[in-house]
């Protein structure tokens, strides 16, 4: 049961993971180093953004938790 639950929070982080849009130049832009690789840029989030960093967050920090429970039963 609780590896079904860790393939569906896995899935859900991926799905996530790719809805969110990106916060620099890309990988060209890391490469080139047009336009400055600021990792540490305060960037605000609003609305729908908000909210997908914010579960994106939740469900990893799930996913870690489900993990090392998997592990320690």
């Amino acid at each position: 049961m609780l590896d079904i639950l860790i393939i569906v929070v896995a899935v859900a982080l991926i799905l996530l993971s790719l809805l969110q849009g990106g916060k620099s130049d890309g990988i060209s832009g890391a490469f080139t180093g047009s336009g400055g690789l600021n990792l540490f840029q305060n960037v605000k989030e609003r609305g729908p953004e908000k909210v997908i960093a914010q579960l994106t967050l939740i469900l990893g920090v799930a996913f870690f938790a489900l993990i090392i429970l998997n592990r320690v039963l």
